[in-house]
């Protein structure tokens, strides 16, 4: 189970770096972050920049907590992750049964309306949270080299979810 602990550490390490990273890169991109809060309306306008706020939080903690090599470090990136893809998910789920046209601004600028394709994306690492929980019950010694694979592979599907949109459209033709 170490190896499934390091390749979801890695996945949800990437996506939430990168998550966070398109949102503070600059003004313009935490601007148009809670613009795109203000626009699903899932919060009253007073709520919107602190949401933004506790969104971003939450993606730094998650980062910081899956990169710390202390043993209680890893559950507690995947309990946090695994609440804000709850929270995130239901958000998602609420615009879309509304019919709101807004984008995804959660990995930059994307022009894409949420859509069920968010939700599966957030359920998808929503069970990678999960997953990586059941999977830090047990610890065993494990192989350095494996491990390294393992967490690369877990990396690059971290990027590829970061990439969600471009690969539903790729699917879908």
């Amino acid at each position: 189970m170490q190896y499934v602990d390091v390749a979801c550490r890695l996945l949800l390490l990437t996506v939430f770096a990168l998550a966070l990273a398109s949102k503070v890169i600059g003004r313009t991109a935490w601007t148009e972050f809670v613009e795109s809060v203000r626009a699903m309306r899932v919060v009253g306008n007073g709520a919107t920049t602190t949401v933004a706020v506790a969104t971003a939080a939450a993606e730094g903690l998650v980062v910081v907590l899956a990169a710390t090599p202390l043993p209680w470090a890893g559950p507690s990136a995947f309990v946090v992750a695994a609440g804000l893809m709850i929270c995130l998910t239901a958000a998602v789920v609420m615009v879309v049964r509304r019919g709101v046209a807004t984008p995804c601004r959660c990995f930059g600028g994307s022009s894409t309306p949420l859509g069920p394709q968010h939700v599966v994306r957030n359920v998808l690492l929503l069970a990678v949270a999960l997953l990586g929980l059941a999977s830090t019950v047990t610890h065993q010694p494990a192989d350095l080299v494996l491990g390294a694979l393992v967490g690369v592979f877990g990396a690059v599907a971290g990027l590829l979810m970061a990439r969600w949109d471009d690969l539903v459209l790729l699917l879908r033709g």
